[in-house]
């Protein structure tokens, strides 16, 4: 693969240092509340654009997941329809639905890709500074590892959302709307069928609509959600019992107690795994048995849905998933 020659003006310095990361007030895989440590590192301001996204395939001839086709000789159960090239795009509905079901929202488009982030209908026409999405975790790493970089962890990521604000829920405090001022790209209106727009915007919005944070980083929260390099696990059990909890012994929470009643299986959307996409050009084969922890929220997070745009927030998607509310950023350790 082509490296590339980056610059460093995208790039925001995090210090390092301990926080309290999780949370006990929302959804069960965040919590316990427990002490973690990261060491200073350097994040994208913002999230890859598609204007950078199609720097990076007009150099190496990179072709994502999402545009590959599966072949007949490795698949041969499937029928050809099974096979062609597509990834998962939203559908908003024509009324209220059960919101236990994201089938009623989401529906597998042949032709979806970055390029078509609905499907073939659909362009990047005045979208150039918009968050690439319809990219899977091989995607963003092979972008990475191009820009001389590499995907953030799930701790660093935390880290540089609270932007040294422990204990809040939110990136800016305890009230999602202070003052009735936006601070995130989310949901406006009744989901997943009226969507009024984050300050204009239905869908994705451009980098840097809404204000930079502590840290000077954009669209930590909500817009699009992000990958990162860990490996998505239940809870933060495991890594509290090798640190001390900050905050006292965890409490149980219901796990439908903020959710307007859609429980664990709220995501605000599914895995798009395709069984074992073969590898069809640059970066490796993706795996669809291991679940990467994306943080951050998107677009289509809503209170009476998925209350997951905050920096304690984590959903777990296959390494094949491509949507189109999950983008990416890059970091780079010092």
């Amino acid at each position: 693969m082509t490296m590339s020659v980056v610059t460093d003006v995208e790039m925001i310095r995090v210090p390092g240092g301990a926080f309290g990361m999780g949370s006990e007030a929302f959804y069960p895989e965040e919590q316990p509340v427990h002490r973690a440590q990261v060491a200073a590192f350097d994040l994208d301001r913002h999230p890859v654009t598609n204007q950078q996204f199609a720097a990076f395939v007009d150099a190496t001839g990179y072709v994502t997941v999402a545009e590959r086709a599966l072949t007949a000789a490795e698949y041969p159960q499937l029928s050809e329809a099974d096979r062609a090239a597509g990834s998962l795009a939203f559908r908003a509905t024509a009324g209220p639905v059960d919101l236990r079901d994201w089938r009623a929202w989401w529906t597998w488009q042949t032709g979806a890709s970055w390029r078509h982030p609905s499907g073939p209908d659909s362009d990047l026409a005045g979208r150039d500074d918009h968050p690439v999405v319809q990219v899977c975790f091989t995607d963003a790493s092979a972008y990475a590892e191009w820009a001389g970089k590499r995907l953030p962890t799930e701790v660093e990521w935390e880290r540089a959302a609270r932007c040294g604000i422990d204990g809040r829920d939110y990136a800016w405090g305890d009230e999602l709307s202070p003052a009735g001022e936006l601070f995130a790209n989310t949901w406006q209106g009744s989901f997943p069928y009226r969507n009024t727009g984050a300050r204009g915007w239905v869908g994705t919005s451009p980098v840097g609509v809404f204000a930079a944070n502590g840290f000077g980083l954009v669209d930590m929260i909500g817009n699009v959600w992000e990958w990162t390099s860990s490996v998505f696990t239940p809870d933060h059990r495991a890594r509290r019992a090798a640190t001390t909890n900050l905050l006292g012994p965890a409490v149980e929470v219901r796990a439908d107690s903020t959710t307007g009643g859609c429980g664990d299986g709220c995501q605000c959307g599914p895995s798009a795994s395709r069984t074992g996409t073969p590898d069809a050009g640059s970066g490796a084969a993706p795996n669809p048995a291991v679940s990467r922890v994306t943080k951050g929220g998107s677009h289509l997070c809503a209170p009476e849905y998925c209350q997951r745009y905050r920096p304690a927030a984590r959903s777990p998607q296959t390494e094949d998933s491509a949507t189109t509310h999950i983008g990416f950023r890059c970091a780079r350790s010092l």
